[in-house]
């Protein structure tokens, strides 16, 4: 084997390959080659760099005339390999992006490969296009026609921003127990009992349950959430109406709060979510009683990700009802030992989300005030 390539690194490239050895997420070929130059630096033997770093001596060889003859950078990257030519010519390819964004021909819900492969045929000179093209060059632009995400879309105007920092604002308070913040929703739960029951985990075998199931109904989960103590509480229903909304506000005012002057209840704008309910539930003198205490603040609409008590709710889920429970009585004990455990661990939202953030973020969203509409 050629043995006129030497390799004498200098310190610095010395440790730019030791940084690269020692953490990072690298090619396997640009580490071997970075072993290799390591290696033969040290005066390690072809025959030794191929022994111990497990390839063959014609890349031992290519590496260290890299080297030699270019830089360190030569040296690790790929040499260009020669292929076959592109199938698709630029102005192909952007056909191709065009027509994979545009709406799916008649009787088809979207594109897919073999379609786009075929209109693409009907629209170029090609007579034949294999769908693994299609889907290279859709790769290359980061594009899966036959994918779709489904997101609430919000008008972000004056009244979108104007609720946003109200809530926001609310958040970055400081703790006054007079004036408490609470965060309320609501979730549907169903209520699924066994056919059979599961058999347990033993050494060696997970647990099985059968894929059979008896649907025994749903319940509503109303959760408060403090804003700023370590506090929630989850009131089980049957329905979720203006009734059952306004009896939560009474308990909010009377039971958990007694001592406050002003609750700020943060909320979203469910219909039922509405001074009007406490007068549709109560004698307008029990409605206004229980109004003076509490003060509602919505959020924007398509926004509810601002209420603190979905995070709540999705920790609920994850810890306490990721399973099966086919009846009331029981959905009631397993929230409350859950709700007990998490009060008891003092446990805390961390939101991070401020006025002054939103302002960074969102910046392009906000309504312009010198622009006229």
């Amino acid at each position: 084997m050629n043995v006129r390539y030497r390799v004498e690194l200098s310190q610095v490239e010395r440790a730019e390959l030791g940084a690269l050895l020692s953490g990072g997420k690298h090619a396997v070929r640009k580490l071997k080659r970075a072993q290799i130059l390591l290696a033969a630096d040290a005066g390690a033997s072809d025959e030794e760099i191929v022994r111990t770093v497990g390839v063959s001596g014609s890349t031992v060889y290519r590496t260290k005339r890299r080297f030699v003859l270019g830089n360190l950078e030569a040296a690790l990257s790929e040499e260009p390999r020669p292929g076959v030519p592109r199938k698709l010519s630029g102005k192909e390819e952007a056909l191709l992006v065009a027509t994979a964004c545009s709406k799916a021909p008649a009787g088809r819900a979207r594109w897919t490969l073999e379609l786009l492969a075929g209109e693409m045929v009907k629209l170029t000179e090609h007579g034949e296009l294999s769908r693994e093209t299609v889907r290279r060059r859709l790769a290359e632009n980061d594009l899966k026609p036959w994918r779709r995400d489904m997101w609430c879309i919000p008008a972000v105007d004056g009244a979108y921003v104007a609720r946003m920092e109200d809530v926001l604002d609310l958040y970055a308070e400081a703790p006054d127990p007079g004036r408490p913040v609470v965060c309320f929703d609501e979730s549907p739960t169903q209520l699924i009992g066994e056919v059979r029951q599961p058999i347990p985990a033993t050494p060696g075998q997970l647990e099985r349950y059968d894929c059979e199931y008896h649907r025994n109904g749903t319940a509503n989960l109303f959760v408060f959430l403090d804003a700023h103590q370590p506090w929630r509480t989850v009131k089980v229903t049957d329905r979720r109406t203006a009734r059952d909304f306004a009896h939560c506000m009474r308990d909010l005012v009377d039971l958990h709060y007694p001592k406050a002057d002003l609750i700020r209840v943060v909320l979203d704008n469910l219909s039922t979510h509405s001074p009007g309910a406490l007068y549709e539930a109560f004698p307008a003198p029990e409605a206004h009683r229980i109004l003076r205490r509490l003060e509602f603040h919505y959020t924007p609409k398509h926004a509810s990700w601002l209420n603190m008590v979905e995070i709540e709710i999705g920790v609920l889920r994850s810890q306490c009802l990721d399973r099966r429970i086919g009846d009331r009585k029981t959905l009631e004990a397993e929230i409350a030992a859950w709700e007990c455990q998490r009060n008891a661990e003092r446990a805390r939202i961390k939101w991070m989300f401020t006025t002054q953030r939103a302002r960074i973020k969102l910046l392009r969203a906000y309504p312009d005030p010198g622009k006229e509409s």
